[in-house]
């Protein structure tokens, strides 16, 4: 895996913490170059010290708040025109609200869809002629379970997911005589500061608490699997099996889980 990732360069969104932070690290271990993208520039500028002392690996640090159509442009130009070359792209920012749809605040619906679809999207679209030009790249979307199984509460989240699972699979397709990689990454509940906003009540965190995932097992899949084929990553495996009943037997499974899938 070291060979593979060795000297490549890669943007990762949302990399001041959580999933990022741990990517940025299994990256810089392998001998790669993260290239960091998040709103706080003081957690990137530590990370990035903390890199340099442990793995003797150089990263970059980019401030940009990618709710900003114009700040999340400028900041992938600006990377562009910095780096000879940009191999990878994980888009890793999002932020999710647990709300019934009844309940829900349309600002954070807004904030949802421009973080974890819009911003994905046009991220990926800036970067897209680069990857071409040298025909070469890998763009990794954090999509989620949500994606494949939506549950009470979730409705605009899952929403958001089911949007980032249908743009990466087209992509794939059009990307496909580029030399270029697409991977969706669709994970069940991480153990991160995700649920600080998405559930303030921490009553599904505790919940769910012992089926969490941990950050650094996610961030170790994600950057074994760069620059292959692989096509997806879906943990736990447990709930990718669910998943994948869910989508043969629909009412019998809403039947059978209504209590776990009523715990949000």
């Amino acid at each position: 895996m070291q060979n593979r990732i060795a000297g490549k360069k890669i943007i990762i969104t949302g990399a001041s913490s959580g999933i990022g932070e741990r990517i940025a690290w299994q990256i810089a271990e392998n001998g790669g170059v993260p290239i960091m993208v998040a709103r706080s520039i003081n957690k990137l500028k530590n990370l990035q010290m903390q890199i340099k002392k442990t793995y003797q690996i150089n990263s970059y640090a980019y401030q940009a708040d990618l709710l900003n159509q114009k700040e999340l442009d400028n900041v992938i130009n600006q990377i562009i025109a910095e780096h000879t070359q940009i191999h990878g792209l994980i888009n890793n920012a999002g932020a999710g609200v647990f709300d019934y749809v009844r309940d829900m605040q349309w600002s954070d619906v807004e904030r949802m869809f421009q973080l974890n679809v819009f911003a994905l999207m046009r991220g990926t679209k800036c970067l897209l002629p680069h990857f071409m030009q040298y025909n070469e790249g890998h763009i990794v979307n954090v999509a989620s379970q949500a994606g494949k199984i939506a549950t009470p509460k979730a409705a605009a989240y899952a929403a958001t997911k089911h949007a980032v699972l249908g743009f990466t699979n087209s992509l794939r397709l059009e990307t496909a005589d580029f030399n270029i990689h697409v991977t969706a990454i669709n994970l069940g509940p991480v153990n991160t500061n995700f649920f600080a906003s998405a559930d303030p009540s921490g009553d599904y965190q505790k919940n769910i608490e012992r089926f969490m995932l941990h950050p650094d097992k996610v961030a170790m899949k994600v950057v074994k699997a760069l620059f292959t084929d692989k096509r997806e990553i879906n943990l736990p495996g447990w709930m990718e099996l669910g998943s994948k009943l869910y989508h043969l037997f629909p009412q019998a499974l809403e039947r059978l889980l209504k209590k776990q899938f009523d715990k949000k």
